[in-house]
């Protein structure tokens, strides 16, 4: 778990820089420090919750672990949904005495800007192959869609890759661009005009409670979904091969 400090950043695009769901962008204050999990959580850590009776959902690695049990104890859990995710935070909580959880989604991208205001953490091109696992051109390789736009470079991983395989951003948090799209709290508005501005859970009894937010692009995604401001979505019951999660700490319960 990584500490991160409480303040102040810019969520979303401006006008002309992004979707039209990444407006406006507006400042939001997070008033307290909170921990982060550092990394995404690993096929080892869910394999702990199932063996101690917290999950019951047993995912396949779709064979990226290569049949090796230390590869794939390092790959981050997929095949996840929301409800799996709730599960394991519940069971983390119980074993640790402590309040674990999903980030909200102003949390989610505050950590993932790691302090930057660029399109990306590192910057604002998508020359990311040291940053973040997405399309590239080893994906492209393996790809049915050849067409679809990828970085031009090569990280050496067509899908998922060992947690901690690229640099870190700004907090020390590594994989929150790529890797695996990341499970958070809200439902995911149609835009940010009546959002909370003070870092809490967006939830709207107008939208479609089945589906919740998702954020930070994965394996497959082409450059542009791998911003920071990128928002996706996705059905709690859905259980994908781009999908996974990390957790959050409470330091004031």
């Amino acid at each position: 778990m990584v500490i991160v400090p409480a303040g102040n950043f810019i969520m979303g695009s401006k006008a002309g820089m992004g979707e039209r769901d990444e407006l406006p962008a507006h400042t939001v204050s997070i008033d307290r420090d909170f921990a982060i999990g550092a990394y995404e959580v690993t096929f080892a850590e869910w394999s702990a919750c199932v063996a101690d009776g917290g999950c019951e959902h047993q995912p396949s690695d779709e064979g990226w672990g290569q049949g090796d049990p230390k590869i794939r104890a390092h790959l981050p859990v997929i095949n996840i949904n929301w409800y799996d995710a709730q599960e394991y935070v519940a069971w983390l909580s119980k074993r640790t005495d402590r309040r674990y959880r999903l980030p909200s989604e102003a949390e989610w991208e505050y950590v993932a800007r790691g302090g930057a205001d660029t399109r990306y953490f590192w910057g604002d091109e998508a020359i990311g192959c040291r940053y973040a696992n997405g399309a590239d051109m080893t994906y492209k390789r393996v790809s049915e869609v050849s067409s679809q736009a990828v970085m031009k470079c090569d990280d050496g991983f067509a899908y998922t890759a060992p947690v901690g395989s690229f640099e870190p951003n700004g907090f020390g948090i590594y994989d929150t661009a790529g890797n695996v799209s990341e499970w958070v709290e809200d439902h995911k508005s149609d835009d940010y005009q009546k959002v909370p501005n003070d870092g809490s859970v967006h939830l709207d009894p107008g939208k479609d409670y089945n589906h919740r937010a998702i954020r930070g692009g994965d394996w497959s995604k082409r450059p542009e979904s791998l911003r920071s401001a990128n928002r996706l979505q996705s059905e709690r019951m859905s259980r994908e091969s781009v999908n996974g999660f990390r957790v959050v700490r409470d330091l004031r319960d």
